[in-house]
């Protein structure tokens, strides 16, 4: 059975940088586009980001110029590094995967990790 399970999260100060990895384990990665989601206390799940098999990236607005995604497919396992964190970037960070389709919601994706909580101090 193939799972996502994430890793990394943890606390850190505003202006600090984190990279949270999920690895797909029981499969492999390279037939998926690897997305990052978040959810904030009280909030619904946002998308972050997303990068495709070819390696091209999208990601919101929220999160432009500070998160970057990367992917290792040897590895089966996909990156988010965070620069320049910001307290209103405290959430449940998830990843997900996808073979196709839309990819800005969460069930949109095939494959869905339990999360891993990141928490800014400011």
């Amino acid at each position: 059975q193939v799972q996502l399970v994430e890793s990394g999260g943890g606390l850190v100060q505003a202006g600090g940088s984190l990279r949270l990895s999920c690895e797909v384990s029981g499969g492999t990665m390279w037939n998926y586009a690897m997305g990052w989601f978040r959810q904030a206390p009280d909030e619904e799940r946002t998308f972050v980001g997303i990068m495709w098999n070819g390696g091209s990236s999208s990601y919101a607005d929220s999160v432009k110029g500070r998160f970057t995604i990367s992917r290792d497919n040897a590895k089966n396992t996909a990156y988010l590094q965070m620069n320049n964190l910001k307290a209103e970037d405290t959430a449940v960070y998830y990843c997900a995967a996808l073979e196709n389709g839309q990819h800005l919601k969460w069930e949109d994706y095939e494959l869905r990790g339990q999360g891993t909580r990141v928490t800014i101090s400011s």
